[in-house]
């Protein structure tokens, strides 16, 4: 079995910025828009 944490900290490591980045691109986007 492989140990979650070893699994779950690259994941996250990997999404969270994803989606920081994600967010941050949108509402930049929707200040240029108005």
């Amino acid at each position: 079995m492989i140990n979650l944490p070893s699994l779950f900290v690259p994941l996250v490591g990997l999404l969270f910025p994803a989606v920081a980045m994600a967010s941050l691109f949108l509402h930049v986007q929707k200040k240029k828009s108005i």
